[in-house]
């Protein structure tokens, strides 16, 4: 059995779309990253490779460090990267409001869709499946594409989840069954 620690960054403050541009964490809420160091198991450590994400990961201070790994980016957001909804909107409302309520084959201009992003991270987490437990620091996205493969539901059903920086959702892999935990607990 796999046990899976997803781990959401610390936030960023931008009000914006934000996959792939490397924007810093904010880490200065040290009684919130002392509570997820001490709720986290002694486990290896992989995240992402943007920076939001290996600051998140190096506070956690565990002896085993993977190294980044770029399959685990949030979206790629393409031609609407750090902008806001209203901004897109303004200019193609129709396609951003398909993006988001019928997530699915509907991609950014020059990004990735949610499938897109579900199969390049279904694939990464297959590669860590043989370890026995393993912390995933990654993206809001990321985190959502397993909570809806452990479920079994559609994208958008996997939208209502919240998904809060510093968060951990839970999930079990054994014998190609899943199993979820706690989804955004903020210990």
């Amino acid at each position: 059995m796999t046990q899976l620690w997803l781990v959401r960054h610390g936030p960023t403050h931008a009000k914006s779309m934000v996959g792939w541009s490397d924007l810093p964490a904010d880490l200065s809420d040290t009684v919130a990253i002392a509570r997820l160091r001490d709720y986290l198991p002694d486990a290896p450590v992989v995240s992402s490779d943007l920076l939001r994400a290996t600051a998140t990961a190096d506070v956690l201070k565990r002896p085993t460090r993977l190294p980044h790994d770029t399959a685990l980016r949030e979206m790629n957001f393409g031609a609407w990267e750090l902008r806001s909804f209203a901004e897109v909107e303004a200019e193609a409302p129709t396609h951003i409001r398909a993006f988001w309520e019928q997530p699915g084959h509907i991609a950014p201009p020059d990004g990735e869709s949610w499938n897109m992003i579900r199969a390049r991270v279904d694939d990464a987490i297959d590669r860590y499946l043989h370890h026995d437990s393993l912390i995933v620091v990654a993206h809001f996205g990321v985190i959502l594409t397993q909570v809806q493969r452990a479920l079994g539901i559609g994208a958008y059903a996997a939208f209502s989840h919240r998904i809060d920086n510093l968060s951990v959702t839970e999930l079990n892999y054994s014998a190609g069954q899943w199993e979820v935990g706690r989804i955004n607990h903020c210990p």
